[in-house]
């Protein structure tokens, strides 16, 4: 049985068919708000909401776009209704992510050679520095790069699941593009100075 096939059976109340449905689902959500929030507890209530929200309007899924990312853009909502509640960390402006003189065309900082980049992605601290680097943006601006990027959804699914412009989804996963690449230089130019 189709994805499709599965949602109509559950939208007429066949809870075996949601079943299914949360059961392919239930691995990319949970990945999906333990990036999001970097904590398994929060990670397990976002699946929860997510999946408890999904099914009490299932009924309001009209196939617009696919059943997943319809998913996401639920968990990126119990995302941000966990950061409100919590208010784990005050919006700072973008600019504070990205290298200084960005776009004036003065005082550009200069981005350090990085090296090998196999040899960095072979390193446990490497993950680290993107997963702290990503839990310090703005929701705004991480929830569309870990889904491009970690989900693998395109651009257009990115702009449906967070209910944005294709434009808007693109600036947003390249503002948090050029934030990562700025931390990452910082961490990588001060490993090369220890070395020396």
């Amino acid at each position: 049985m189709n994805e499709k096939e599965l949602v109509k059976k559950a939208q007429s109340g066949d809870f075996e068919a949601f079943s299914l449905l949360i059961e392919k689902y239930k691995n990319k959500i949970y990945n999906l708000g333990l990036k999001l929030s970097g904590d398994r507890h929060d990670a397990e209530d976002i699946l929860q909401d997510t999946f408890l929200k999904a099914v009490d309007n299932i009924d309001k899924f009209r196939g617009e776009s696919t059943f997943g990312t319809w998913l996401y853009a639920i968990a990126v909502n119990a995302v941000r209704a966990l950061h409100q509640s919590r208010k784990k960390a005050e919006l700072r402006p973008i600019e504070e992510y990205l290298p200084s003189g960005h776009g004036s065309g003065d005082d550009t900082k200069e981005l350090f050679e990085w090296g090998d980049p196999h040899e960095l992605l072979e390193q446990k601290e490497l993950k680290k520095v993107i997963d702290d680097a990503l839990a310090e943006m703005p929701d705004k601006y991480s929830a569309p790069f870990i889904l491009r990027y970690f989900e693998d959804l395109s651009v257009k699914e990115v702009a449906d699941s967070m209910h944005l412009s294709v434009a808007a989804a693109k600036s947003r996963i390249l503002r948090a593009r050029l934030a990562l690449r700025e931390r990452l230089s910082e961490v990588f130019k001060e490993k090369a100075n220890e070395r020396v």
